[in-house]
């Protein structure tokens, strides 16, 4: 985990928290039909962003980059939702997780899930399927703004995962947001302890400000 204060405090709240506060502002962070390769997976870091493309003749690489990205920083690419070819597979998880990058986000696909899975690494990607990206797929662009499931993404934004999906809190805007999460996660701990106490579902909204914690701000 890195010791960065804005990460830290992102990953102690979870997606749906975050989702809500960036709803708050009117921000569109929610990365679409992204999700972790295993339930179990959760990571918070900020990005290392990468444009990928078609391969050219002769092809580019698709991996060199890999001992450049900083420890606990989550690998981030833009492969323009490509399903057909991967961009990820087992040796950029093993280096990537003996280097402790915080995990791996693709607006593409993975292959090689059953190492991430046995060595903990997060993939959070549009699917996976082992037909190798090697002379299909290549790197265009490091360090660039990206976008991943239709949300913007820019280096140094923090990202956060775990099962339900993964988003990015734009560093503009990231204490505004983290501010707004945890109000939201503690008032809904607030219901559901009132809830558990005996009182109506409906009465411990009202009382919380339930229907009030998403609003525009």
């Amino acid at each position: 985990m890195s010791g960065d204060g804005n990460v830290v405090r992102a990953a102690a709240l979870d997606t749906a928290s975050l989702s809500d506060a960036l709803d708050r502002y009117g921000i569109i962070g929610q990365c679409y039909r992204i999700a972790s390769r295993h339930p179990s997976f959760g990571m918070a870091g900020r990005a290392f962003t990468m444009i990928c493309g078609p391969a050219a003749t002769p092809p580019g690489t698709v991996g060199d980059y890999i001992d450049d990205v900083p420890e606990g920083h989550v690998v981030v690419i833009d492969n323009g939702g490509r399903e057909d070819a991967t961009i990820w597979g087992d040796i950029l998880t093993e280096i990537a997780h003996r280097r402790g990058l915080a995990g791996t986000v693709i607006d593409g696909i993975s292959r090689d899930v059953s190492l991430c899975r046995e060595l903990g690494y997060p993939v959070f990607s549009r699917g996976h399927w082992m037909r190798t990206g090697k002379d299909r797929v290549q790197v265009e662009r490091l360090d660039c703004i990206v976008t991943i499931g239709g949300a913007r993404v820019a280096p140094g934004d923090i990202l956060r995962g775990d099962a339900d999906g993964v988003l990015v809190i734009p560093q503009n805007h990231e204490d505004a947001v983290l501010d707004a999460a945890e109000e939201i996660a503690g008032a809904e701990k607030k219901i559901r302890d009132a809830v558990r106490d005996g009182m109506r579902l409906d009465e411990a909204r009202k009382q919380l400000g339930y229907h009030k914690l998403q609003s525009r701000s």
